[in-house]
């Protein structure tokens, strides 16, 4: 062996910072009001504080979960290092989940600590006598806010780190081992967990930072809205930390206003999220008649934005949507759709066109589409299959769950449904349970859903397959319409825009949609509900 063989690891960022940039800010909405700011410095002190107390106070060991119920804070990035730092397990539970879900992944993790904000204390008071394994609950504040609370073996998060010393020396850990567990949304049965290991997480940290990934430099001021604990955050924390970006965190502060004053205040240039938190804010932008003057660019994941989202960030407000695209299974990040010099130099129309897609796989993960039989199909950007995908922060099995049904030969089938083209750009056409087939032919949900969306009276779409006599499925269009648009004006509004046989059947105004606990539109009881509503129609 001729080079050192150093282990890849969360406590490395942490250093780093202190030596690199220790002076950049990070800057959050807090839970119990107002703004609190502080430097990598600073976090790099209150982290080993907590890494102490940790151990010597809580009795933690390496391997040990702890779980988080916390939104995007100073204390949720603290508890990122400080935990990950001497080898236990930071567990980011998702409080959008049901209860039955929340217990389940609480227990199945076998947490022994729950860190908590203020905001979620009910949450797990609704809960605690299903939580069997949890030896006590660390409520994120002072104790000048410590709620009145039904909850056991309560402490208070700053008075347990208030008097350890804000010196620790991390262990060299096996960079193979835990460092964070997500657990995947569960549409149907219970949520499958991901365990990251340190070495998976540097390396995913590395790819989101590069200029064809998310280009995260020490200039960038970054306002992850995707939440903590959800995928963390797309990895923003760490890879703020490790090129010594400004990091701003929202707190609970989601709405357009609220994201609009941090934006103005800190000069955020790069915004991440999902296209309900945008189009929230576009909105909002909109009525108040505010322009985003620091804004470059946009990530868009979780789902594919519309046309009219592309549309709107760039020519009111001159920032540069990327559809990024991964999975809880990939760390997050799979592809990214960056601002290349190639489509710089496109016509508009044509560029907006492009910028639909998710784009191309970062370094380090690989893709392919293959066929119901897992033969491999051609990259012409016309023919759809099952996306595959592997890489070194690609899960190779879930969390104490022997299900491996999705793990085939080497890849993961992320159920998906894409197409490739011969520039190794991606553009998922739908949910392979949600795809249409109809008379053979496909159609996709996802790219109905946002053409229609499109229309200036539509807050919110939805396609669903429904069955059909003669075409065996035909696409319904479920509509959330903030207006007195018609089914008639809808249906006029897309003609043009997709092809004839794409129309859909009808168009179904609802009251509301139902979503996972990441906020995709969930199609499940959709399906169930609807499912002979055109052969209904027609008897």
């Amino acid at each position: 062996m001729t080079m050192m063989n150093r282990p890849l690891l969360i406590s490395s960022l942490l250093e780093h910072a202190l030596v690199a940039h220790p002076h950049q800010e990070i800057i959050s909405r807090s839970v119990e009001g107002g703004i609190h700011r502080y430097s990598y410095a600073d976090a790099a002190g209150r982290v080993k504080q907590l890494a102490n107390a940790l151990e010597q106070k809580l009795g933690i060991q390496q391997g040990d979960r702890i779980g988080t119920l916390a939104w995007n804070t100073y204390r949720h990035y603290e508890l990122y290092f400080g935990v990950s730092g001497i080898g236990a397990i930071t567990h980011t539970i998702n409080p959008r989940l049901f209860p039955e879900q929340i217990n389940y992944i609480v227990n199945h993790a076998e947490d022994r600590y729950i860190f908590v904000d203020l905001t979620f204390v009910p949450l797990l008071e609704a809960v605690k006598d299903h939580l069997s394994k949890v030896e006590g609950i660390v409520v994120m504040t002072d104790r000048a806010h410590m709620p009145e609370t039904s909850l056991d073996n309560v402490l208070c998060y700053e008075e347990l780190i208030a008097d350890m010393p804000p010196e620790y020396i991390w262990p060299d850990l096996d960079e193979n081992s835990g460092t964070a567990l997500c657990y995947t949304s569960g549409t149907t049965g219970n949520p499958k967990g991901v365990l990251y290991t340190q070495r998976s997480t540097l390396l995913h940290t590395q790819a989101v930072v590069r200029r064809d990934s998310l280009d995260l430099h020490g200039d960038s001021v970054i306002l992850p809205v995707v939440p903590m604990f959800h995928v963390n955050a797309w990895g923003t924390p760490y890879a703020a930390t490790m090129v010594g970006a400004k990091l701003v965190l929202p707190g609970a502060g989601m709405d357009g206003a609220s994201l609009y004053e941090l934006i103005n205040a800190e000069q955020v240039t790069q915004l991440l999220g999902v296209p309900t938190i945008w189009l929230g804010l576009l909105n909002y932008l909109d009525e108040a008649k505010l322009k985003l003057d620091s804004v470059e660019a946009v990530v868009v994941g979780g789902a594919a934005a519309p046309l009219s989202m592309i549309q709107a960030f760039q020519e009111k407000h001159n920032a540069f949507l990327i559809h990024a695209w991964g999975m809880t299974e990939m760390s997050p990040l799979g592809t990214a759709n960056t601002l290349t010099k190639s489509m710089r130099a496109l016509p508009l129309a044509e560029r907006y066109q492009k910028q639909q897609k998710q784009g191309c796989a970062i370094y380090g993960v690989e893709l392919k589409i293959v066929d119901d039989t897992g033969a491999e199909l051609p990259r012409d950007g016309r023919t759809f299959g099952r996306l595959l995908v592997r890489g070194p922060w690609v899960a190779s099995e879930y969390y104490k769950n022997d299900d491996t049904s999705a793990f085939i030969d080497g890849w993961f089938d992320t159920g998906d449904v894409a197409t490739l083209d011969p520039e190794g750009m991606m553009h998922i056409v739908d949910r392979s349970k949600d795809v249409i087939k109809s008379g053979g032919e496909w159609i996709s949900s996802i790219d109905l859903e946002n053409t229609a969306v499109g229309h200036p009276q539509l807050k919110e779409c939805c396609v669903i397959g429904v069955a059909h006599a003669k075409w065996d499925e035909r696409p319904l269009l479920l509509a959330i319409k903030d207006g007195s648009v018609s089914e008639q004006e809808v249906l006029a509004y897309l003609d043009g825009k997709i092809a004839k046989w794409w129309m859909p059947d009808a168009v179904v105004f609802v009251e509301d949609l139902p979503h996972t606990a990441t906020g995709k539109l969930l199609k499940t009881g959709l399906h169930e509900e609807y499912k002979s509503y055109l052969l209904d129609q027609n008897t």
